[in-house]
């Protein structure tokens, strides 16, 4: 089955074979990252534009060095400045944008479901770079590519993810893929950090981080997202790590080859202990950095083809 979406909005919308074709391009963009050259022409007189309307490091680096390296016109826009400081709605700004006629719109947003609401508004491919709570698509899809190559596949593995699950758009993302391809997972965290109808998310649910890790293939943990909580979630982070940080004695408990992943940024001492971060032998989370941009280049240039074709029409 080709990849059939015009927009990346979510992993809800995307069957097992588009995600696999999605990670096989992935991997042709991997070889090309690492080659002496780095540039390819996919998005060649194609236009991209990235609105971040919350403050980010490796997603909005990444997806900027993936449309330049694939022959786009990259605008990132400084949205503190913008004209939704003056009263502007985002309706409106993403009509004038559409007015400029970009091919590609990567947003992220503070608010659940406001990329899918601008996805309505405009004519070009909408990318979700994270949308509050609700899903982190591409994210989602650099760690199973991460996986994948650490562990030979993306079925059948036993995956652990840990921390503030409550509030993490990434772990949403996660357990969508990683259920579609038939993935054993497991949520770690205490009740304050759990969703609401946890139990009906098709997943195993612990309280003890030693209990759910065990026999675990992969390790993915969690930030605490401070920003988006409004009280007090747990007694303190000293006593936060003592209970849920991953560190070699709770590691051990996980197969003796499972990897430790993490989407970044890293809060060490708080969820993860700075030695297993920095393992060469057990964590991957530098791979994940690298794979991300790989992977938005797939995105991009898959998107770009059916954008194409429907102009053609």
């Amino acid at each position: 089955m080709p990849f059939t979406q015009r927009h990346l909005l979510g992993i809800e919308p995307l069957h097992p074979s588009e995600i696999t074709a999605l990670l096989d391009r992935a991997e042709h963009y991997v070889a090309l990252n690492r080659s002496a050259t780095k540039h390819a022409d996919a998005l060649q007189g194609l236009t991209q534009i990235n609105m971040f309307f919350e403050a980010s490091t490796r997603t909005q680096a990444s997806f900027e060095l993936a449309g330049k390296r694939l022959g786009a016109d990259v605008m990132s826009m400084a949205m503190a400045q913008s004209s939704l400081k003056k009263g502007e709605t985002l309706i409106d700004t993403a009509l004038t944008l559409n007015a400029m006629h970009p091919d590609l719109l990567v947003v992220r947003h503070p608010s659940s479901g406001a990329v899918n609401l601008l996805a309505e508004k405009v004519n070009c491919a909408v990318l979700n770079a994270g949308d509050g709570r609700h899903e982190h698509p591409t994210q989602a899809l650099l760690d199973a590519l991460t996986i994948r190559r650490a562990k030979g596949r993306l079925h059948r593995l036993t995956v652990a993810i840990c921390g503030d699950i409550a509030h993490s758009r990434v772990a949403r993302s996660n357990l969508i893929l990683l259920g579609k391809m038939e993935n054993r997972v497991r949520l770690i965290g205490p009740p304050t950090l759990m969703p609401s109808g946890v139990a009906d998310f098709g997943c195993e649910v612990h309280d003890d981080m030693r209990a759910g890790l065990e026999g675990a293939d992969v390790v993915m943990m969690l930030r605490l997202q401070k920003e988006r909580m409004d009280g007090a979630f747990i007694p303190s982070e000293r006593e936060f790590f003592h209970r849920y940080g991953l560190d070699a004695e709770k590691l051990a408990c996980a197969k003796p080859d499972a990897i430790v992943m993490h989407p970044g940024p890293m809060n060490r001492g708080v969820e993860i202990d700075g030695l297993i971060a920095d393992d060469i032998n057990r964590s991957v989370i530098q791979e994940q950095v690298e794979m991300g941009v790989a992977v938005r280049m797939a995105a991009m240039d898959l998107l770009a083809q059916n954008l194409r074709a429907a102009r053609a029409v």
